[in-house]
Protein backbone atom coordinates (compact mmCIF):
# COMPACT_ATOMS: atom_id res chain seq x y z
CA UNK A 1 0.00 0.00 0.00
CA UNK A 2 0.85 3.45 -0.79
CA UNK A 3 2.23 6.11 1.65
CA UNK A 4 -0.22 8.78 2.44
CA UNK A 5 0.82 12.06 1.12
CA UNK A 6 1.20 14.83 3.94
CA UNK A 7 -2.16 17.39 3.43
CA UNK A 8 0.04 20.11 3.16
CA UNK A 9 1.85 18.44 -0.74
CA UNK A 10 2.12 19.84 -4.06
CA UNK A 11 -0.16 18.32 -6.82
CA UNK A 12 -0.83 18.00 -10.25
CA UNK A 13 -4.07 20.49 -10.19
CA UNK A 14 -3.92 22.65 -12.82
CA UNK A 15 -3.85 26.42 -11.43
CA UNK A 16 -6.44 27.78 -13.56
CA UNK A 17 -8.57 25.05 -12.23
CA UNK A 18 -8.34 26.74 -8.53
CA UNK A 19 -8.66 29.91 -9.62
CA UNK A 20 -11.49 29.12 -11.73
CA UNK A 21 -13.38 28.30 -8.68
CA UNK A 22 -12.94 32.16 -7.48
CA UNK A 23 -16.27 34.19 -8.60
CA UNK A 24 -16.85 38.15 -8.83
CA UNK A 25 -14.09 40.57 -8.66
CA UNK A 26 -11.87 37.83 -6.17
CA UNK A 27 -10.69 36.63 -9.44
CA UNK A 28 -9.56 39.00 -10.97
CA UNK A 29 -7.77 39.40 -7.81
CA UNK A 30 -6.35 36.15 -7.55
CA UNK A 31 -4.76 36.55 -10.84
CA UNK A 32 -3.23 39.85 -9.66
CA UNK A 33 -1.66 38.27 -6.59
CA UNK A 34 -0.39 35.18 -8.99
CA UNK A 35 1.24 37.95 -10.97
CA UNK A 36 2.75 39.13 -7.74
CA UNK A 37 4.07 36.27 -6.33
CA UNK A 38 5.11 34.82 -9.56
CA UNK A 39 7.26 37.71 -9.91
CA UNK A 40 8.69 38.35 -6.53
CA UNK A 41 9.69 34.79 -5.97
CA UNK A 42 10.83 34.30 -10.03
CA UNK A 43 8.72 30.47 -9.28
CA UNK A 44 6.35 28.87 -11.23
CA UNK A 45 2.80 28.75 -9.45
CA UNK A 46 1.93 25.26 -8.04
CA UNK A 47 -1.39 23.90 -6.13
CA UNK A 48 -0.73 22.62 -2.21
CA UNK A 49 -3.55 20.84 -0.97
CA UNK A 50 -5.75 21.86 -3.50
CA UNK A 51 -6.35 25.00 -3.06
CA UNK A 52 -3.17 27.19 -1.75
CA UNK A 53 -1.35 28.49 -4.85
CA UNK A 54 2.66 27.88 -3.76
CA UNK A 55 5.76 29.39 -5.52
CA UNK A 56 8.80 27.40 -4.73
CA UNK A 57 9.32 25.00 -1.98
CA UNK A 58 11.15 24.49 1.32
CA UNK A 59 11.75 22.00 3.73
CA UNK A 60 11.39 22.83 7.56
CA UNK A 61 12.28 20.90 11.17
CA UNK A 62 11.12 21.98 14.34
CA UNK A 63 13.09 21.60 17.68
CA UNK A 64 10.45 18.74 18.16
CA UNK A 65 11.47 16.62 15.26
CA UNK A 66 8.36 17.41 13.38
CA UNK A 67 9.05 18.63 9.80
CA UNK A 68 7.69 18.57 6.15
CA UNK A 69 7.59 20.88 3.19
CA UNK A 70 5.86 24.42 2.32
CA UNK A 71 5.83 26.17 -0.24
CA UNK A 72 8.05 29.70 0.23
CA UNK A 73 5.44 32.23 -0.31
CA UNK A 74 1.68 31.18 -0.83
CA UNK A 75 -2.27 32.79 -1.10
CA UNK A 76 -5.53 31.09 -1.32
CA UNK A 77 -8.44 32.61 -2.49
CA UNK A 78 -12.07 32.41 -1.46
CA UNK A 79 -15.28 33.71 -1.74
CA UNK A 80 -14.83 36.38 0.80
CA UNK A 81 -11.38 36.84 1.18
CA UNK A 82 -7.85 36.10 -0.03
CA UNK A 83 -5.27 34.80 2.23
CA UNK A 84 -2.04 35.05 2.21
CA UNK A 85 0.64 32.43 4.16
CA UNK A 86 3.53 34.08 6.07
CA UNK A 87 6.05 33.54 8.64
CA UNK A 88 4.88 32.80 12.60
CA UNK A 89 4.52 36.03 13.85
CA UNK A 90 4.73 38.66 11.18
CA UNK A 91 2.39 40.88 12.14
CA UNK A 92 4.19 41.47 15.78
CA UNK A 93 7.24 41.81 14.25
CA UNK A 94 7.17 44.31 11.01
CA UNK A 95 4.81 46.54 12.98
CA UNK A 96 6.10 49.02 10.44
CA UNK A 97 4.26 47.48 7.86
CA UNK A 98 1.22 46.41 8.50
CA UNK A 99 0.27 50.32 9.53
CA UNK A 100 0.94 51.25 6.52
CA UNK A 101 -0.16 48.41 4.31
CA UNK A 102 -4.05 49.48 4.75
CA UNK A 103 -7.36 47.46 5.39
CA UNK A 104 -6.62 43.79 6.66
CA UNK A 105 -6.89 41.28 9.77
CA UNK A 106 -3.79 38.77 10.56
CA UNK A 107 -3.28 36.15 12.80
CA UNK A 108 -0.15 33.99 13.60
CA UNK A 109 1.02 33.05 9.92
CA UNK A 110 -2.23 34.74 8.22
CA UNK A 111 -2.45 37.75 5.91
CA UNK A 112 -6.50 38.11 5.75
CA UNK A 113 -7.33 40.78 2.80
CA UNK A 114 -11.14 41.44 1.76
CA UNK A 115 -10.18 43.10 -1.42
CA UNK A 116 -7.10 44.02 -2.77
CA UNK A 117 -8.22 47.43 -3.64
CA UNK A 118 -8.22 48.11 0.56
CA UNK A 119 -4.55 47.88 0.60
CA UNK A 120 -1.20 49.67 -0.62
CA UNK A 121 0.34 46.88 -3.20
CA UNK A 122 3.67 48.49 -2.24
CA UNK A 123 3.86 47.83 0.90
CA UNK A 124 2.14 44.51 0.22
CA UNK A 125 5.34 43.89 -2.02
CA UNK A 126 7.38 44.99 0.26
CA UNK A 127 5.80 42.46 2.92
CA UNK A 128 6.39 39.52 0.66
CA UNK A 129 9.98 40.24 -0.32
CA UNK A 130 10.69 40.61 3.57
CA UNK A 131 8.67 36.59 4.24
CA UNK A 132 10.79 35.28 0.81
CA UNK A 133 14.05 36.55 2.22
CA UNK A 134 13.30 35.06 5.47
CA UNK A 135 12.02 32.50 4.66
CA UNK A 136 14.98 31.34 2.02
CA UNK A 137 17.16 32.45 4.98
CA UNK A 138 16.02 29.48 7.04
CA UNK A 139 14.65 26.90 4.67
CA UNK A 140 17.07 23.66 4.14
CA UNK A 141 15.88 23.66 0.51
CA UNK A 142 15.22 25.93 -1.46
Amino acid sequence: MAAKQPAMSPSDLPVEEVLDRITGPRRAEADELLAIFGEISGEQPVVWAGRIIGFGEFEYRYESGHGGRSPLLAFASGPTQHTIYLPNDFSERWPDLMARLGKHRASKVCLYLTRLTDVDRSVLRELLERSLAETRSQSQVG
